[in-house]
């Protein structure tokens, strides 16, 4: 069966590159790049080096799993739930079955394998047959010859429901009935850390709200599954974690893992929504039913109701501090709704509770948090999750405090800053590098952006909308301040592993690793720790899929470190190979020969040969694992070593806002980061802009709104995303190299923390400008009002 693209362009491994320009160019206008951002050699660590599908992908000729082509193709749609809670009475499909065209139509009886599925907890149906949890949910699935008739047909199907009332509300899911055989309780965290009796001299509350943000991912979500001979089936889909997908759907499909293979397709951006298994699991069904690929390509509708938000949360808070301003205790409670199953409200809740305190020393606290599900659409793994919603209230509270001790937001927070050698309030003490007084006093200190002139041309930059909506009189300047934290891999044990392969011929390297490109540039990293390593130019990463071995998935920058250090461990055994018969033949150890630019050269100088020449025809090649330390789970009283690494992020906010209309504008947001080494620093640069733009669009319009549970206008008119003309000024102020000595290259991950920190750093702007308590993301305009005394 032969598998072909639907583009006239070339494949992600053999693009074009794109022109390369300065390393320290500005990925974005108005951004400033810091002076460690030099120009170099276009190889190896440290440089510029671009991705060999930066062109096709911009020119819009790169296949993705909506491009893909099979031979006697089928079309499948989904029939999902109209309502968010309901009992299922009756399923008829006779007439979608009697439709001219249809070739398959399969429920939950046509499931051979297991009829339940989860990331962390196996708790979700691949199709509800009993209850309805959630606005969305899939009931059946159809294949047919046109994408027309499936979808015609998938409509055509009886389902009867008796509507039930649905739990939307929470705080109101503890003392519901069950939605779920294992209760509405997912898990609940208490933190006791110090003396609770302890009382500051200076008390602070505040309750705080953050909506559902949804990934929008920017590629249609799509996928292929072919059947093989053998009678297994091959997924073509854009996975971020190719051999959990396997293992899950083959379980589904009541098969061997080794007659599922999943091949990863183009993934056009994932922040860890394409962990979701909604498309490939009733795509895989049809095919084997069928005996003919199925190809699923889902509406932008399809795609808000069936994969996971981030957790819409509610925060309670109380913060002690002594009249100095030095925090003594921190109060919390956090609550997270899970929607309609657990996904991975486990590992959110677990971020929410240990970092409550944010980067600060704090020596009491105290925090129960609770995950807990209802008939919401589900919550799943998003970009920062857990630790944006407590970023958001413990920032708010620091606001308050400072107000209430008279003194300026920055330096309340320069008194309490988290350093390395401190303790977190789960008992783990901070090894890596924590230099969050240094990244704070950075943003504080840079130079703050000039006011509009009152020209022409700077009143369109007001808030209010262009040709004058608003008056600029009414426009109120503001500054604000957050400091972020987030762990980097996975943490409470998961077993972080990769394994990658180098091999090198004819002056040529391939990489064979099974970490997915999700737009992070783990491919570009690869090449260049190759480069580095090895001294070979031409290095080709080859594609992803679960033939290989297991790298795990692509979230929380864990590739740069975890497969990264595999390519690096691959590399160097190659090196090893490469360079014992040249050390052995002069008398030297191979640690006095060294290599760059493709030269292999001695300590004094008097070998110097090149690598294609040493080489000389041969094959070499090495496998290699990374696996960093281990972790623990949280006890019973929130402690324990939990986390491999942190990474921390200060952000400074300039807004102005129009306290007539509430509308509100980020003129500017000043970055400082712990980044540990720089390793791509145009890649590094895209990835802080666009972190910090995801979190502005939190901050200022993104809530995926679900009254009683249904959501409302599922598209990109009713959920808006910041575009070009919303994406503010980035400045990075300072960028702090200073390298985790467990981490290999002694890297951190970059994105997640500034999207953590952003809507934090609006929000206190806002708060600034207009002296309003803003407690709420988004900010609704309401709360940017400021009514005449």
């Amino acid at each position: 069966m032969s598998i072909t693209d639907g583009t006239a362009g070339t494949s992600g491994a053999t693009g074009t590159t794109g022109t390369p320009g300065a390393a320290g160019a500005t990925a974005a206008t108005g951004t400033a790049a810091p002076p460690a951002l030099a120009e170099g050699p276009l190889h190896g660590i440290g440089v510029s080096l671009p991705s060999l599908d930066a062109l096709a992908k911009t020119q819009g000729t790169y296949p993705y799993a909506a491009d893909l082509w099979a031979e006697g193709l089928l079309w499948a749609a989904v029939l999902r739930s109209p309502y968010p809670h309901a009992r299922i009475t009756r399923i008829d499909t006779a007439d979608a079955v009697a439709m001219p065209g249809v070739r398959a139509v399969i429920t939950h009886e046509d499931v051979p394998g297991d009829a339940m599925h989860g990331r962390k907890v196996a708790d979700r149906p691949v199709f509800a047959h009993e209850l309805v949890r959630h606005h969305g949910e899939p009931i059946a699935a159809v294949a047919a010859d046109h994408p027309d008739t499936a979808r015609l047909a998938a409509a055509a199907i009886l389902v009867e429901y008796e509507v039930l009332e649905p739990v939307t509300d929470p705080e109101k899911a503890f003392a519901a009935e069950p939605l779920h055989p294992d209760g509405n309780l997912i898990r609940h965290i208490p933190l006791r850390f110090g003396n609770p009796e302890t009382v500051g001299e200076v008390v602070v509350e505040g309750l705080y709200r953050v909506g559902r943000q949804d990934p929008a991912p920017i590629g249609a979500e799509a996928g292929l599954a072919v059947p093989r001979p053998d009678g297994g089936v091959e997924l073509y889909v854009a996975s971020t974690d190719p051999h959990a997908d396997r293992d899950l759907a083959a379980a589904c499909f009541g098969l061997e893992t080794d007659r599922v293979k999943v091949v990863v397709t183009g993934v056009p951006g994932a922040m860890g929504d394409r962990e979701d298994s909604g498309i490939q699991l009733p795509l895989g069904l049809l095919a084997l039913k069928t005996g003919c690929p199925v190809k699923f390509v889902a509406t932008r509708e399809e795609s808000f109701l069936g994969h996971a938000h981030r957790h819409p949360t509610l925060l309670r808070y109380r913060h002690h501090a002594d009249a100095e301003g030095r925090l003594v205790k921190v109060e919390a409670q956090i609550l997270l709704d899970a929607g309609a199953y657990a996904d991975a409200s486990s590992d959110a809740l677990a971020a929410a509770v240990a970092f409550a305190a944010g980067p600060y020393v704090v020596p009491h606290v105290f925090v129960e948090g609770w995950a807990v599900r209802t008939n919401n659409p589900p919550s799943g793994h998003v970009r920062g999750e857990g630790a944006l919603q407590v970023c958001a209230a413990y920032e708010g509270q620091m606001d308050k405090l400072a107000a209430k001790l008279g003194l300026e937001p920055a330096e309340v927070r320069m008194r309490n800053v988290l350093g390395t050698g401190d303790l977190l309030p789960t008992g783990q003490t901070v090894t890596c590098p924590a230099p969050v007084g240094e990244l704070l006093k950075a943003v504080r200190d840079a130079e703050l952006p000039p006011l509009p002139d009152g020209d022409d041309e700077s009143q369109w930059l007001l808030p209010g909308g262009t040709a004058g909506a608003g008056e600029p009189g009414a426009v109120r300047r503001g500054v604000g301040y957050a400091l972020g934290m987030v762990h980097v891999l996975g943490a409470e044990g998961t077993d972080e592993v990769s394994t990658a392969t180098v091999r090198v011929h004819d002056g040529r390297a391939s990489v064979i690793c099974a970490a997915v490109e999700a737009g992070q540039g783990f491919t570009t990293l690869a090449r260049q720790i190759v480069q580095e390593v090895l001294g070979v130019e031409d290095v080709r990463v080859l594609p992803s899929d679960t033939d290989q071995p297991p790298a795990g998935p692509s979230a929380r920058g864990r590739h740069t470190w975890v497969s990264g250090g595999a390519v690096e461990r691959a590399a160097k055994m190659v090196r090893t190979q490469l360079l014992q018969p040249l050390a052995a033949k002069f008398g030297m150890s191979v640690e006095l020969l060294s290599i760059a630019d493709g030269k292999i050269t001695s300590y004094d100088g008097v070998l110097s040969t090149t690598v294609a020449e040493t080489l000389d025809g041969k094959e070499l090649w090495a496998t290699a694992q990374c696996r960093p330390h281990p972790t623990d789970r949280l006890d019973e009283g929130g402690q324990g070593d939990a986390f491999v690494g942190l990474t921390f992020c200060a952000v400074r906010a300039v807004v102005d806002v129009d306290i007539e209309l509430g509308a509100v504008r980020v003129v500017e947001l000043a970055v400082a980061q712990d980044v540990g080494r720089v390793l791509n620093p145009r890649q590094l640069v895209a990835r802080i802009e666009a972190g910090l733009t995801q979190g502005v669009g939190l901050a200022l319009m993104e809530d995926l709104r679900a009254p009683r549970g249904v959501i409302k206008r599922p598209n990109l008119t009713g959920y808006p995303l910041p575009t070009a003309l919303d994406a503010p000024e980035v400045r990075i102020v300072k960028l702090v190299e200073e390298r985790d000595v467990v981490a290999p290259f002694g890297a951190k991950a970059v994105s997640a923390v500034p999207v953590v920190t952003a809507p934090a750093a609006v929000a206190a702007a806002v708060r600034a400008a207009t002296g309003r308590p803003v407690s709420r993301l988004p900010i609704r305009p309401q709360a940017a009002i400021v009514k005449p005394a």
